[in-house]
Order: structure tokens, then C-alpha cells, then sequence
């Protein structure tokens, strides 16, 4: 019986050490608003019924709120000049030697062109329309035909008209040798133009873009899953495994109330470790997921919760947000 009772209050203690090892209630981190990590900048809402790897996106938007096209200067300007403070987008390398900063695989769902977006020049890219194939009435009507002409930008384009600016670049392929060229383009640029990017995508080029520069925050599907599986079964100690630092985090909002120290303690960890943590949609295991895009989400969300989320309509949660800053 003593023996038992003597199991039972180490029990209670080693319980009582976790727990406050890991209740927000200790932290010092003070209430704030979130960090927004805007999608692609201002985009066009389309319907994800059915949504597959080859649907064209564009074919299916919802009527327009906005005349803005993602992933254009025009788009990121409005996206920062709405609350944004970190702008994703993708990458594909063209023939010439450029980044073009596009979506898609291919150039024939929202361009005029055809063919892989990497086999072509950026010289030729610049000559399409990236507003041609966008309908909400099944091709009745196409409202930004003809004003996308010239708007495809580099990465280089982009780093330069925000210079002050911080942005998530996406791999779109997993070739490591397009990492390889990522990161040689991210060297010639000054460390602290460096501490403003993180590289996103298939695990071998962002492999490639740590093993080049260590120090530039890197996220892929399978490192983030590492890093959740060896948190989940140390974090309750306060450690942090090796593959959550340094990086980002896109994290299902129904996978974060399960982390350890989460929400405060989880993101004062991720802070120390150099990562950034941005909230998106639950996730259920199928599907695509999405960003935090119903306002309900936001509404939500922890109190005085100051990490990140991302979005891909900024225009719909920033009232959100504003609602919960008064």
C-alpha cells in the first residue's frame, strides 16, 4: 500500500512538472493580433467542389469582389496595403535563367499560352495574359481578358519593388537542382535581404536551399511532419526537435490545439527556435488544404493570439481581424 501511494505522488508530481512545463498560463508572452501571411496577394475566390491536382482554378472563380490577379505587383501591393505582413508565391525557373513568379504548372489555364510554365523563356512569359482564362459564368464571359498582358513578374522583380517587405517563396517542383539554383539566386543577396525570405515546397530542393544556406528558413511537407512527430513525443519536456528550427510553419488549426505549450508556450518554443508559425484551415486528411478564409476562423482563434496565419482571401478576413483588434 505505502509502495503504491509512493507511485502515485511521484505520478502526481512528474504530472504536476508537465503541466507546468507547458500551461500558457506561465507564459510572459503578451497578448497580440496575428502576423498575416497572405496567399498568392489579393486573388480571385473560386470554388474547391471536386478541386484536383489538374483543375484549372480559373475556369471556376466566384463572381468578382476585386479585379486583382494573384501573384502579380499589383496584387502583393494591395495585399500589404490591407494588413499583410508576409506574402507567399510560386516559383518556376524559366529557360532563360529568370524565377517567374506564376502558380501553375502549366501557362494554359489562366494564360493564352500552352506548355510547362518552366519550358518557356520569361521573355515569352512576359508577353501573355495572365488574366486570359478567368471565368465565374463557364466562358460566357471572361472580365480580366486582356488586362493580365505583361504582368507575370520575376522573383528578382518582386524583391525589388518590396524591398522592406517579407516573403515566402514556393518551390513548385521537387528537383533538387532548381533548389540548388534558389539558393545560389538567394546568396547574392545581403544577409539581412536574406533573413526576410523562407523557402517552401517539395522536400529535395529544400533540402538543397538548407544544406547551401543553413540559415534561411525552409518548410516541406515531410519536414514538417518529422518535426510534429518528434515534438509531439518530447515537446512535452520544453525541447524542440532540430527539424522545427530555423524554419516556417503552416499548421492545421485543428492539429495546433494538441501541441504542447499550445498556444503560448508552443509559439515562445517555435520563437526561440527561429520559427515562424502561421495557422491554416483544418485539415481532415484529404483534399487540399486552404488558408484561414472563413472568418469564422479568426473569430475562433485564441484569445490575444499573436502568431501567424495564412489566407487566401485577405479582403474577407481583414474585418475579422479589425474586429477582434477593438
Amino acid at each position: 500500500m505505502r509502495k503504491r501511494n509512493i507511485f502515485l505522488l511521484v505520478g502526481l508530481a512528474i504530472a504536476g512538472a508537465v503541466y507546468l512545463n507547458n500551461t500558457s498560463l506561465l507564459s510572459g508572452r503578451p497578448a497580440g493580433e496575428p502576423t498575416i501571411l497572405a496567399h498568392r496577394g489579393l486573388t480571385q475566390e473560386y470554388d474547391r467542389t471536386g478541386l484536383t491536382g489538374d483543375t484549372c482554378t480559373a475556369e471556376r472563380i466566384r463572381p468578382p469582389r476585386h479585379d486583382y490577379l494573384e501573384n502579380t505587383l499589383r496584387s502583393m501591393k494591395a495585399a500589404f496595403e490591407r494588413g499583410a505582413d508576409v506574402l507567399e508565391f510560386d516559383i518556376h525557373p524559366t529557360t532563360d535563367g529568370k524565377f517567374a513568379v506564376f502558380h501553375d504548372w502549366t501557362v494554359d489555364c489562366r494564360t493564352e499560352g500552352a506548355g510547362e510554365t518552366r519550358s518557356h523563356s520569361m521573355a515569352d512569359l512576359k508577353k501573355l495574359d495572365v488574366g486570359y482564362g478567368y471565368t465565374a459564368d463557364g466562358g460566357k464571359t471572361y472580365p480580366f481578358r486582356g488586362q493580365g498582358v505583361g504582368l507575370m513578374p520575376t522573383l528578382e522583380e518582386v524583391l525589388n519593388e518590396f524591398p522592406d517587405k517579407r516573403f515566402h517563396i514556393n518551390v513548385k517542383s521537387n528537383d533538387p537542382r532548381e533548389g540548388e539554383r534558389l539558393a545560389a539566386f538567394i546568396a547574392t543577396l545581403p544577409p539581412s535581404r536574406q533573413d526576410d525570405l523562407s523557402v517552401l515546397g517539395g522536400d529535395r530542393p529544400v533540402q538543397a536551399v538548407k544544406q547551401a544556406l543553413p540559415d534561411v528558413r525552409t518548410l516541406s511537407k515531410e519536414s514538417l511532419k518529422r518535426c510534429l512527430i518528434r515534438y509531439q513525443a518530447l515537446g512535452w519536456s520544453g525541447y524542440v526537435p532540430d527539424n522545427c528550427r530555423n524554419g516556417a510553419m503552416l499548421l492545421p488549426a485543428n492539429f495546433a490545439p494538441w501541441l504542447w505549450g499550445w498556444p503560448t508556450r508552443f509559439l515562445d518554443r517555435m520563437a526561440a527556435s527561429g520559427t515562424e508559425v502561421f495557422l491554416i484551415a483544418p485539415y481532415y486528411g484529404s483534399g487540399f488544404s486552404e488558408g484561414m478564409n472563413d472568418p469564422e476562423l479568426i473569430d475562433a482563434l485564441p484569445a490575444g493570439y499573436s502568431g501567424g496565419i495564412s489566407t487566401d482571401a485577405l479582403d474577407m478576413i481583414a474585418p475579422a481581424l479589425q474586429r477582434r483588434a477593438l
